[in-house]
């Protein structure tokens, strides 16, 4: 697993301080984030990747930082959005996949074969010429992800990526998360997601108010709710 590392960090919005004194190291398999609106949960996971940097401290990912190192670190750290018509951009199932890996060096046949094997892999392969944006929620939260997951991260960052599905597409994400052989750190407000993870941290007021096994965690984030 990847080495995530939080390096005493601060972060504001104008006179607004989002997290505060973060001081972690994340090498978990399966490390989910919890935290009320506002809490600088999604903050937090942003950086991870460098869509978001520190306005004091550092994050590294085996050693590189975010800041310097941005563009190898998103060669390492994929992410998925609440919204998948955030990152969806091609017209069909297919070519959005095979769009990820446009400056990869692979050979055209290469890609294509990565591609078919992707969409089988996501129970999309029936659907390889459909009109991206016609699919289910289900559908298009997977099409992100295969989008993501085609160019073979280290690690999936996924901002409350269940947040607009229904029940039953909440269960189909949970099933393909727990199929991933990649280190996968989730933000959810859906608390149910995280009940086999290895390690979940409870962000509060731009802090770590705990950090521990799912049910302690869950717990101890429900009696700050309460």
């Amino acid at each position: 697993m990847s080495k995530i590392r939080f390096r005493q960090i601060r972060h504001t919005y104008g006179e607004r301080t989002v997290l505060d004194g973060i001081d972690v190291t994340l090498t978990e398999q399966r490390i989910g984030i919890v935290g009320a609106n506002g809490s600088g949960k999604s903050t937090l996971a942003r950086m991870i990747n460098g869509l978001v940097l520190p306005t004091s401290g550092s994050v590294s990912v085996d050693g590189l930082d975010t800041a310097r190192k941005g563009r190898d670190v998103r060669k390492r750290v994929g992410f998925v959005f609440t919204d998948p018509d955030h990152q969806i951009v091609m017209p069909t199932v297919a070519e959005d996949v095979a769009f990820s890996l446009r400056r990869s060096r692979l050979s055209r046949v290469e890609r294509e074969e990565r591609v078919r094997t992707i969409l089988d892999d996501f129970g999309l392969a029936d659907h390889r010429d459909h009109p991206s944006h016609l699919l289910s929620g289900g559908q298009k939260q997977l099409l992100a992800l295969a989008a993501i997951m085609v160019t073979d991260p280290d690690v999936l960052v996924a901002d409350e990526p269940t947040t607009l599905l229904d029940l039953r597409n909440v269960e189909l994400i949970r099933r393909t998360f727990a199929a991933l052989p990649q280190q996968l750190i989730v933000v959810t407000h859906h608390l149910d997601l995280l009940s086999d993870f290895d390690r979940v941290l409870v962000v509060d007021s731009g802090r770590i108010a705990a950090d521990d096994l799912p049910g302690p965690a869950i717990d101890h984030y429900r009696n700050l709710v309460a």
